[in-house]
Protein backbone atom coordinates (compact mmCIF):
# COMPACT_ATOMS: atom_id res chain seq x y z
CA UNK A 1 0.00 0.00 0.00
CA UNK A 2 1.47 3.28 -0.78
CA UNK A 3 1.19 5.98 1.74
CA UNK A 4 0.99 9.48 1.30
CA UNK A 5 0.10 13.28 2.00
CA UNK A 6 -2.43 15.45 0.59
CA UNK A 7 -2.95 19.40 1.14
CA UNK A 8 -6.00 21.11 -0.22
CA UNK A 9 -4.34 24.55 -0.14
CA UNK A 10 -6.57 26.32 2.30
CA UNK A 11 -6.63 29.40 3.78
CA UNK A 12 -7.17 30.74 7.03
CA UNK A 13 -6.52 33.77 9.14
CA UNK A 14 -3.56 34.95 11.03
CA UNK A 15 -4.52 35.10 14.86
CA UNK A 16 -1.92 37.82 15.33
CA UNK A 17 -3.21 39.70 12.61
CA UNK A 18 -6.47 39.39 11.67
CA UNK A 19 -5.47 38.49 8.21
CA UNK A 20 -5.17 35.89 5.83
CA UNK A 21 -2.21 34.43 5.08
CA UNK A 22 -0.27 35.08 2.22
CA UNK A 23 -0.75 32.74 -1.04
CA UNK A 24 2.93 33.33 -1.12
CA UNK A 25 3.67 31.86 1.80
CA UNK A 26 1.06 29.63 2.09
CA UNK A 27 2.62 27.92 -1.24
CA UNK A 28 6.13 28.02 -0.12
CA UNK A 29 4.69 25.81 3.01
CA UNK A 30 2.97 23.78 0.68
CA UNK A 31 5.96 22.75 -1.68
CA UNK A 32 7.95 22.35 1.77
CA UNK A 33 5.74 20.10 2.66
CA UNK A 34 6.31 18.26 -0.52
CA UNK A 35 10.04 18.32 0.19
CA UNK A 36 9.68 17.00 3.69
CA UNK A 37 7.47 13.90 2.95
CA UNK A 38 10.15 13.19 0.09
CA UNK A 39 12.84 13.05 1.95
CA UNK A 40 11.16 11.18 4.79
CA UNK A 41 10.23 8.39 2.69
CA UNK A 42 6.49 9.10 2.04
CA UNK A 43 5.15 7.46 -1.37
CA UNK A 44 2.88 10.31 -3.09
CA UNK A 45 2.22 13.93 -2.44
CA UNK A 46 -0.96 15.04 -3.96
CA UNK A 47 -2.42 18.92 -4.25
CA UNK A 48 -5.94 20.14 -4.51
CA UNK A 49 -7.29 22.36 -7.29
CA UNK A 50 -9.61 25.42 -6.12
CA UNK A 51 -10.74 28.43 -8.00
CA UNK A 52 -11.85 30.98 -4.65
CA UNK A 53 -10.13 33.31 -2.15
CA UNK A 54 -10.21 30.52 0.23
CA UNK A 55 -7.43 28.50 -1.64
CA UNK A 56 -3.77 29.23 -2.60
CA UNK A 57 -3.75 27.16 -5.39
CA UNK A 58 -6.05 26.81 -8.64
CA UNK A 59 -2.82 24.94 -10.52
CA UNK A 60 -1.94 22.23 -8.84
CA UNK A 61 0.09 20.96 -11.64
CA UNK A 62 2.32 24.42 -11.67
CA UNK A 63 2.83 23.88 -8.10
CA UNK A 64 3.88 20.12 -8.28
CA UNK A 65 6.57 21.11 -10.82
CA UNK A 66 8.17 23.09 -7.81
CA UNK A 67 8.25 20.50 -5.77
CA UNK A 68 9.35 18.06 -8.46
CA UNK A 69 12.65 20.14 -8.82
CA UNK A 70 13.24 19.76 -4.98
CA UNK A 71 12.17 16.26 -4.75
CA UNK A 72 13.74 12.81 -6.12
CA UNK A 73 11.35 9.85 -5.63
CA UNK A 74 7.93 11.14 -4.48
CA UNK A 75 4.64 10.66 -6.35
CA UNK A 76 3.44 14.26 -7.59
CA UNK A 77 -0.82 14.09 -8.16
CA UNK A 78 -3.34 16.13 -8.23
CA UNK A 79 -6.22 15.97 -5.75
CA UNK A 80 -8.17 16.79 -7.95
CA UNK A 81 -8.44 18.12 -11.24
CA UNK A 82 -11.40 19.86 -11.77
CA UNK A 83 -12.45 18.19 -15.29
CA UNK A 84 -15.74 19.66 -16.08
CA UNK A 85 -14.43 23.35 -16.22
CA UNK A 86 -10.76 22.53 -17.84
CA UNK A 87 -9.65 21.80 -21.20
CA UNK A 88 -8.80 18.24 -21.49
CA UNK A 89 -5.47 18.85 -24.04
CA UNK A 90 -4.14 21.50 -21.54
CA UNK A 91 -4.68 19.13 -18.63
CA UNK A 92 -2.66 16.15 -20.47
CA UNK A 93 -0.08 18.80 -21.25
CA UNK A 94 0.75 20.35 -17.96
CA UNK A 95 0.99 16.98 -16.14
CA UNK A 96 2.73 15.73 -19.53
CA UNK A 97 5.30 18.25 -18.81
CA UNK A 98 5.60 17.95 -14.98
CA UNK A 99 6.16 14.08 -15.73
CA UNK A 100 9.07 14.79 -18.01
CA UNK A 101 10.41 17.74 -15.54
CA UNK A 102 10.08 14.82 -12.37
CA UNK A 103 11.53 12.07 -14.13
CA UNK A 104 8.19 10.06 -14.45
CA UNK A 105 6.38 10.86 -11.24
CA UNK A 106 3.27 12.40 -12.39
CA UNK A 107 -0.11 11.72 -12.14
CA UNK A 108 -3.69 12.90 -12.43
CA UNK A 109 -6.60 12.53 -10.11
CA UNK A 110 -9.78 13.77 -12.72
CA UNK A 111 -12.57 14.66 -10.86
CA UNK A 112 -15.30 17.51 -10.26
CA UNK A 113 -15.57 19.98 -7.86
CA UNK A 114 -17.72 20.61 -5.29
CA UNK A 115 -17.64 24.27 -5.64
CA UNK A 116 -19.21 26.13 -8.00
CA UNK A 117 -17.70 29.03 -8.49
CA UNK A 118 -15.32 27.26 -11.25
CA UNK A 119 -18.18 26.60 -13.24
CA UNK A 120 -19.33 30.50 -13.56
CA UNK A 121 -15.40 31.47 -13.78
CA UNK A 122 -14.80 29.40 -16.74
CA UNK A 123 -18.27 29.42 -18.67
CA UNK A 124 -19.98 25.67 -17.77
CA UNK A 125 -23.18 25.97 -17.16
CA UNK A 126 -23.89 24.01 -14.10
CA UNK A 127 -26.77 22.15 -15.63
CA UNK A 128 -23.70 20.20 -17.71
CA UNK A 129 -22.16 19.26 -14.44
CA UNK A 130 -22.17 15.51 -15.00
CA UNK A 131 -22.18 15.76 -19.07
CA UNK A 132 -19.44 17.94 -19.18
CA UNK A 133 -16.75 15.52 -17.12
CA UNK A 134 -17.45 12.56 -18.76
CA UNK A 135 -17.19 13.63 -22.28
CA UNK A 136 -13.71 15.42 -21.10
CA UNK A 137 -12.58 12.07 -19.03
CA UNK A 138 -13.28 10.06 -22.15
CA UNK A 139 -10.94 12.79 -24.39
CA UNK A 140 -8.32 12.95 -21.95
CA UNK A 141 -8.13 8.95 -21.94
CA UNK A 142 -7.91 9.12 -25.50
CA UNK A 143 -5.18 11.66 -25.36
CA UNK A 144 -2.75 9.66 -23.16
CA UNK A 145 -2.82 7.14 -25.59
CA UNK A 146 -1.29 8.41 -28.82
CA UNK A 147 -0.14 11.62 -30.22
CA UNK A 148 -2.22 12.37 -33.03
CA UNK A 149 -6.10 12.26 -31.82
CA UNK A 150 -9.11 12.92 -33.82
CA UNK A 151 -12.30 13.85 -31.91
CA UNK A 152 -15.41 15.45 -31.47
CA UNK A 153 -17.86 16.50 -28.58
CA UNK A 154 -20.19 18.90 -27.05
CA UNK A 155 -18.12 21.01 -24.91
CA UNK A 156 -14.57 21.77 -27.08
CA UNK A 157 -13.76 22.08 -30.48
CA UNK A 158 -13.12 19.36 -32.55
CA UNK A 159 -9.75 17.77 -32.79
CA UNK A 160 -8.36 16.64 -36.20
CA UNK A 161 -5.36 14.60 -36.05
CA UNK A 162 -4.41 17.05 -33.68
CA UNK A 163 -0.33 16.67 -32.54
CA UNK A 164 -0.50 16.82 -28.76
CA UNK A 165 2.91 17.42 -27.15
CA UNK A 166 4.91 17.07 -24.78
CA UNK A 167 4.19 13.57 -24.66
CA UNK A 168 4.56 12.09 -20.70
CA UNK A 169 7.40 9.47 -19.60
CA UNK A 170 5.24 7.06 -18.63
CA UNK A 171 3.03 5.51 -20.98
CA UNK A 172 0.26 5.56 -20.03
CA UNK A 173 0.28 8.76 -18.07
CA UNK A 174 -1.68 7.47 -14.53
CA UNK A 175 -4.91 9.08 -14.48
CA UNK A 176 -7.44 7.89 -11.27
CA UNK A 177 -11.09 8.75 -10.84
CA UNK A 178 -11.79 11.06 -7.50
CA UNK A 179 -14.71 9.59 -6.25
CA UNK A 180 -16.73 11.62 -3.31
CA UNK A 181 -19.12 9.40 -2.65
CA UNK A 182 -21.46 8.92 -4.57
CA UNK A 183 -22.66 5.80 -5.98
CA UNK A 184 -22.67 6.71 -9.67
CA UNK A 185 -19.08 7.77 -9.76
CA UNK A 186 -17.77 4.84 -7.83
CA UNK A 187 -19.83 2.67 -10.77
CA UNK A 188 -18.15 5.15 -13.74
CA UNK A 189 -14.68 4.35 -12.45
CA UNK A 190 -15.10 0.54 -12.52
CA UNK A 191 -16.91 0.30 -15.63
CA UNK A 192 -13.80 2.47 -17.40
CA UNK A 193 -11.38 -0.01 -15.03
CA UNK A 194 -9.74 3.30 -13.64
CA UNK A 195 -7.84 3.38 -10.36
CA UNK A 196 -10.39 5.45 -7.62
CA UNK A 197 -9.89 7.60 -5.00
CA UNK A 198 -12.26 7.98 -2.46
CA UNK A 199 -12.74 11.41 -0.47
CA UNK A 200 -13.47 9.68 2.96
CA UNK A 201 -14.33 12.52 5.30
CA UNK A 202 -16.77 11.71 7.77
CA UNK A 203 -18.75 8.30 9.17
CA UNK A 204 -17.78 4.93 9.74
CA UNK A 205 -15.58 2.50 7.45
CA UNK A 206 -18.82 1.07 6.36
CA UNK A 207 -20.19 4.08 3.97
CA UNK A 208 -16.81 3.63 2.44
CA UNK A 209 -17.32 -0.19 1.95
CA UNK A 210 -20.52 0.31 -0.28
CA UNK A 211 -18.99 2.49 -2.56
CA UNK A 212 -15.77 0.21 -2.78
CA UNK A 213 -17.56 -2.62 -3.14
CA UNK A 214 -19.87 -0.73 -5.84
CA UNK A 215 -17.02 0.02 -7.85
CA UNK A 216 -15.48 -3.26 -7.67
CA UNK A 217 -18.28 -4.99 -8.61
CA UNK A 218 -18.90 -2.70 -11.77
CA UNK A 219 -14.88 -3.20 -12.83
CA UNK A 220 -15.18 -6.46 -12.42
CA UNK A 221 -18.10 -7.08 -14.69
CA UNK A 222 -16.66 -4.71 -17.09
CA UNK A 223 -13.66 -6.82 -17.33
CA UNK A 224 -11.05 -5.22 -15.55
CA UNK A 225 -10.29 -6.67 -11.91
CA UNK A 226 -6.62 -6.42 -12.90
CA UNK A 227 -6.61 -2.94 -13.52
CA UNK A 228 -8.75 -1.97 -9.99
CA UNK A 229 -7.22 0.05 -7.17
CA UNK A 230 -9.00 1.98 -4.14
CA UNK A 231 -7.33 4.74 -2.79
CA UNK A 232 -9.06 6.78 0.52
CA UNK A 233 -8.46 10.69 1.10
CA UNK A 234 -9.00 12.27 4.86
CA UNK A 235 -7.62 14.31 7.29
CA UNK A 236 -5.64 13.48 9.27
CA UNK A 237 -2.81 14.69 11.91
CA UNK A 238 -0.55 12.43 13.77
CA UNK A 239 -0.22 13.83 17.66
CA UNK A 240 3.09 12.99 19.84
CA UNK A 241 0.06 11.75 22.37
CA UNK A 242 -3.81 11.07 22.19
CA UNK A 243 -4.12 14.18 23.91
CA UNK A 244 -2.15 16.13 22.14
CA UNK A 245 -3.57 15.09 19.07
CA UNK A 246 -6.71 16.20 20.25
CA UNK A 247 -5.69 19.81 21.21
CA UNK A 248 -5.94 20.33 17.55
CA UNK A 249 -9.67 20.38 17.54
CA UNK A 250 -9.81 24.58 17.40
CA UNK A 251 -7.80 24.28 13.84
CA UNK A 252 -10.40 21.85 12.80
CA UNK A 253 -13.48 23.64 13.65
CA UNK A 254 -11.78 26.73 12.40
CA UNK A 255 -11.41 24.61 9.00
CA UNK A 256 -15.02 23.33 8.78
CA UNK A 257 -16.63 26.33 10.13
CA UNK A 258 -18.61 28.04 7.62
CA UNK A 259 -16.40 31.43 7.14
CA UNK A 260 -19.85 33.96 5.97
CA UNK A 261 -23.32 33.58 6.53
CA UNK A 262 -25.14 30.89 4.79
CA UNK A 263 -22.03 29.68 3.25
CA UNK A 264 -20.84 26.84 2.78
CA UNK A 265 -19.23 24.68 5.88
CA UNK A 266 -20.81 22.85 8.47
CA UNK A 267 -20.11 23.12 12.49
CA UNK A 268 -18.32 21.02 14.43
CA UNK A 269 -18.85 20.10 18.06
CA UNK A 270 -16.17 18.90 20.29
CA UNK A 271 -18.19 15.50 21.11
CA UNK A 272 -18.40 15.23 17.02
CA UNK A 273 -14.85 15.61 16.24
CA UNK A 274 -14.19 13.10 19.81
CA UNK A 275 -16.37 10.50 18.24
CA UNK A 276 -14.97 10.52 14.31
CA UNK A 277 -11.30 10.05 16.05
CA UNK A 278 -12.35 6.46 17.59
CA UNK A 279 -11.26 3.61 15.71
CA UNK A 280 -13.66 2.56 13.44
CA UNK A 281 -14.32 6.11 12.02
CA UNK A 282 -13.19 8.49 9.30
CA UNK A 283 -11.01 11.35 10.89
CA UNK A 284 -7.62 10.11 11.08
CA UNK A 285 -6.12 12.36 13.80
CA UNK A 286 -4.62 10.83 16.75
CA UNK A 287 -1.15 9.46 18.25
CA UNK A 288 0.70 7.14 15.67
CA UNK A 289 -0.44 4.20 17.54
CA UNK A 290 -4.08 4.78 17.30
CA UNK A 291 -3.38 5.61 13.50
CA UNK A 292 -1.63 2.53 12.62
CA UNK A 293 -4.61 0.72 14.09
CA UNK A 294 -7.03 3.01 12.13
CA UNK A 295 -4.88 2.59 8.73
CA UNK A 296 -4.61 -1.09 9.06
CA UNK A 297 -8.23 -1.13 10.28
CA UNK A 298 -8.82 0.67 6.49
CA UNK A 299 -6.67 -1.27 4.75
CA UNK A 300 -8.53 -4.55 6.12
CA UNK A 301 -11.65 -3.49 5.45
CA UNK A 302 -11.44 -1.63 1.81
CA UNK A 303 -8.64 -3.84 0.02
CA UNK A 304 -6.98 -0.33 0.02
CA UNK A 305 -3.76 0.19 -2.45
CA UNK A 306 -3.01 3.97 -1.08
CA UNK A 307 -4.03 6.48 1.69
CA UNK A 308 -3.74 10.02 1.64
CA UNK A 309 -3.72 11.75 4.85
CA UNK A 310 -4.85 15.52 4.40
CA UNK A 311 -2.07 17.38 6.32
CA UNK A 312 -2.67 20.77 6.62
CA UNK A 313 -5.55 22.30 7.37
CA UNK A 314 -7.31 24.70 9.51
CA UNK A 315 -4.44 27.01 10.14
CA UNK A 316 -2.25 24.69 11.50
CA UNK A 317 0.79 25.83 12.26
CA UNK A 318 4.17 24.67 9.67
CA UNK A 319 5.73 22.83 12.22
CA UNK A 320 2.91 21.33 13.94
CA UNK A 321 2.69 19.94 10.34
CA UNK A 322 5.97 19.02 10.14
CA UNK A 323 6.36 16.96 13.24
CA UNK A 324 3.25 15.20 11.96
CA UNK A 325 4.54 14.22 8.95
CA UNK A 326 7.70 13.07 10.65
CA UNK A 327 5.33 10.78 12.89
CA UNK A 328 4.04 9.50 9.60
CA UNK A 329 6.66 8.58 7.83
CA UNK A 330 9.19 7.52 10.93
CA UNK A 331 6.20 6.10 12.99
CA UNK A 332 3.36 4.82 11.03
CA UNK A 333 4.30 3.87 7.83
CA UNK A 334 7.08 1.30 8.99
CA UNK A 335 4.52 -0.18 11.19
CA UNK A 336 1.77 -0.31 8.23
CA UNK A 337 4.20 -1.62 5.91
CA UNK A 338 5.37 -4.57 8.27
CA UNK A 339 2.37 -5.26 9.22
CA UNK A 340 0.68 -5.98 5.26
CA UNK A 341 3.50 -6.88 4.00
Amino acid sequence: MELGVISLSDIQTDPATGRPYPYQQRIEEIVGHATLADRTGLDVFALGEHHTLDFAVSSPAVVLAAAAARTSRIRLTSGVTVLPVLDPVRVYQDFATLDLLSDGRAEIVAGRSAFTEPFEIFGVDLADYDAAFIEKLELLLQLREGDHVTWSGKFRPPLHQAPITPRAVQEPLPIWYGVGGSPESAERAGRLGLPMVLGYIGGPLAHARRAVDIYRAAGERAGHPDKLRVGISTHFYAGATPGDARRVFPYYHEYLRPKTPGGRGFVVSQAQFDAGTQRGNAIMIGSSEQLIEKILDAHQTLGLDRFLGQIDWGGLPRTAVSDSIHRYAEEIAPAVRTAIA
